[in-house]
Formats: C-alpha cells, sequence, structure tokens
C-alpha cells in the first residue's frame, strides 16, 4: 500500500445540493490511515449524500473531497480496486447464489483474498448455494461484507455493516473490523447502533440537518460538558433546593439520588458535603458516565445546526 502521510478521506467544506434543498452544508472531515471513523446522523442528517460523493458516485455542488488522495470522481476508475463499498442494499441480480456472488466479485481483484476462508469466517458456508433472494436480510449483509473485503482494499466504506445480523454475527462483524484496522486498512462506517460505534471508532462526526455537530473520539465526546452522573443512596424525601446552580438533582425513586451538572472532583466534594449536612444518611455512591449514546441524543435533540466542535 502507498500514500505514506495522505489521509484516507479528506473532505473540505462540502456542499450538496438537491434542487433548493440543501442536505449537506459545508462539512469537514479527515479519515487518517489505518483508522475506524464513525459518521453518526439520524435518517435526513445528510450522511448519505456524503458518502456518495465520497465514493465518487456524485460530485460535490461546493468544496471537495480527496479519497486515497484522489478525486474520487474524476479518479474513480483508479480509485475503485483500492475500495470496498457494502452498501445498505446490494443490487446484485437475485437469483446468483452467495458463492457465486462472492467469487465474481473476487475475479475483479488483482489480488483477492480466499473466498471459501470469507464464507467461513462470515457464517456464510451454509448459504453457499443459496439465492441471494432467499437470504435474510442479516445473511445479506454479512455476503455485503465479504463483497466488500474480498478485493482487499485500502478503505472501505460500510453502511448500517451490522442491520438485521444476529448478536454473534455482529460480534464477529466487530471482529472483523478490528482485523481490518490492526492490519492498516482504513474504516468510513455509519450505525444507529452507538454502542457499536464507541466500541470500533477511532473518531467520531455527529452530523445533524446537514452540518457537523461535533467531532472527537469517542473518550472526547463523552468526557465534555459535564456529563457524568452521580447516583446517591439516602434518606428518602430530603429538601433537593439546597445545591448550588449549575447542578440538577433528582430523587428518581424513594431514597435514590442522581446529581449531574459539574462533577470533578470539588463538585463531587460538594455534593456528598451537602449530603452530610442535610443529615442524610448515605448508605452507596455510584458514579456513572455518560455514553456516546447520550451525547448522541443530547446534539441530536434539536433541529437547529450547530458549529464543529474540537
Amino acid at each position: 500500500m502507498g500514500g505514506g502521510d495522505v489521509a484516507a478521506v479528506e473532505v473540505r467544506d462540502v456542499v450538496v445540493r438537491y434542487g433548493d434543498t440543501t442536505a449537506v452544508s459545508g462539512v469537514s472531515l479527515t479519515l487518517p490511515r489505518g483508522r475506524v471513523l464513525a459518521l453518526l446522523g439520524h435518517n435526513g442528517a445528510g450522511k448519505t449524500s456524503l458518502l456518495q460523493v465520497c465514493e465518487g458516485f456524485r460530485r460535490p455542488d461546493g468544496g471537495e473531497a480527496r479519497v486515497l488522495g484522489l478525486d474520487p470522481v474524476g479518479q474513480h476508475d483508479e480509485l475503485m480496486p483500492r475500495m470496498g463499498i457494502m452498501l445498505q442494499s446490494s443490487g446484485v441480480y437475485p437469483w446468483a447464489t452467495a458463492g457465486e456472488i462472492l467469487r465474481l466479485f473476487a475475479s475483479f481483484a488483482a489480488n483477492p483474498l480466499d473466498t471459501d476462508m470469507l464464507l467461513d469466517r462470515l457464517g456464510l458456508r451454509k448459504f453457499e448455494r443459496t439465492r441471494f433472494r432467499r437470504l435474510s436480510g442479516g445473511e445479506q449483509q454479512r455476503l455485503g461484507l465479504a463483497v466488500a473485503l474480498v478485493g482487499r482494499p485500502e478503505l472501505v466504506f460500510l453502511d448500517e455493516p451490522t442491520a438485521g445480523m444476529d448478536t454473534e454475527a455482529r460480534h464477529t462483524t466487530w471482529q472483523l473490523i478490528e482485523e481490518l484496522r490492526a492490519d492498516g486498512v482504513s474504516v468510513l462506517l455509519t450505525t444507529h447502533l452507538l454502542d457499536e460505534a464507541e466500541r470500533l471508532a477511532d473518531d467520531v462526526v455527529i452530523m445533524r440537518s446537514g452540518q457537523v455537530a461535533a467531532t472527537g473520539t469517542p473518550a472526547e465526546l463523552t468526557s465534555s460538558a459535564a456529563i457524568d452522573v452521580l447516583e446517591v443512596r439516602a434518606d428518602p424525601g430530603l429538601d433537593l433546593s439546597g445545591l448550588r446552580a449549575g447542578r440538577t438533582v433528582a430523587e428518581a425513586s424513594p431514597g435514590f439520588y442522581t446529581v449531574s451538572g459539574s462533577l470533578d472532583t470539588a463538585g463531587l466534594a460538594e455534593v456528598l458535603a451537602w449530603f452530610a449536612a442535610a443529615g442524610a444518611a448515605v448508605t452507596a455512591i455510584n458514579t456513572r458516565r455518560r455514553t456516546l449514546e447520550d451525547v448522541y441524543l443530547a446534539l441530536t435533540a434539536t433541529q437547529t445546526p450547530v458549529g464543529a466542535t474540537k
């Protein structure tokens, strides 16, 4: 593989319009080599339009995209052998069998992976002679992943890669993605499964209304903006009006309190001192950090676009 320090994907101020509707409005992002980037957002946030630009299926109406250092539209033929693309729905011939489809795509590659290995690894061996139209949604997804990987790509686009899969197949797919990263392959994935993004992604871009709402690593996103929650078990029915402004406390059930807000070391000490001053007998304390899903829901709760962070 070549490319040196050239990013796998570099998007700068990309705009995509459909008539009077702006689907993507000035989005920038970078996917370095050998990393996994999760592109998140509700349906209609602009993810698919941005992927179409990166995959070379349409030119942006503004800005530019470079993929493996190349113009994804102008140098599409040169780029395609170096990319793997897994779509939400595959437009393959429905009467072809799973084995025939995978071997056909392997024949397009100069140095394909072993198709038998992929069939075994993705649990498709018993469906090798099953026609595509008879495969379940999860089985079609697994075949789509095999097709995306069989050409040994440098960069893989995965659109909802585990949709419809059972738990075992989902974990197998996660292991494969982690192995791809370990082998230096770059991965850009979209998913509605926030636990999947939090486990797999080195970097996350959250889109809202065609713009970037936030970027960062999962750890950066989940450690910002006072997102710790303190859970305290104490005497029920305490007067909750005495905590400093900037924190919220609620009695979720009798004697079970949740406190959120500014909860650094000094903040935690202040909260516990407040319970002590109230004469409350504290019997249990637990600190819970919000997940990527908590952050995502907070950022996408309103439709008003916000600027990128980080």
